[in-house]
């Protein structure tokens, strides 16, 4: 049995998206968008907050070994870096540093010796950099409760 070819069928077919197919793709995505958006945000605020805590507890570290090695407390967190001319000074006193880094929001960490809240205070003042506020505005110090 013989096949007799007629001709050689080359249809081209060109594949395009129609303008609703495109609008329900950009429906997808901004919807997608729009939830994800605000979870990433939120879990990246709670990062900068624990990292600030962080920090705080690293400072409270150095003071003390600070305090341990030349029986006083530091006049401030550069001291822990860098020595002020202190005889029994055996630092530095945090771990791979060469300034004293800053809050997670940019913000130096404010430092007083005496503290009103004990020996001495170390505080962020937060995502607004002011004092009070609530939330990621709320101030981070070494004698506020964590939760």
């Amino acid at each position: 049995m013989a096949v007799k070819r007629v001709g050689k069928m080359t249809a081209k077919r060109i594949v395009r998206f129609t303008l609703m197919e495109m609008v329900v793709v950009v429906a997808i995505l901004a919807l997608l968008g729009g939830i994800a958006t605000p979870m990433f945000l939120n879990n990246l605020n709670k990062a900068r907050v624990q990292t600030a805590k962080t920090q705080i507890q690293m400072f409270e570290q150095g003071i003390l070994s600070f305090q341990i090695d030349t029986g006083k407390l530091p006049k401030s967190l550069d001291d822990l870096i860098k020595t002020s001319g202190e005889k029994k000074w055996n630092g530095p006193y945090m771990d791979k540093v060469k300034e004293v880094p800053k809050d997670p929001w940019g913000n130096a960490y404010v430092y007083s010796a005496p503290g009103s809240h004990g020996d001495f205070d170390i505080i962020s003042y937060g995502a607004d950099g002011a004092g009070g506020g609530d939330k990621f505005n709320a101030d981070i110090g070494n004698w506020i409760e964590s939760d």
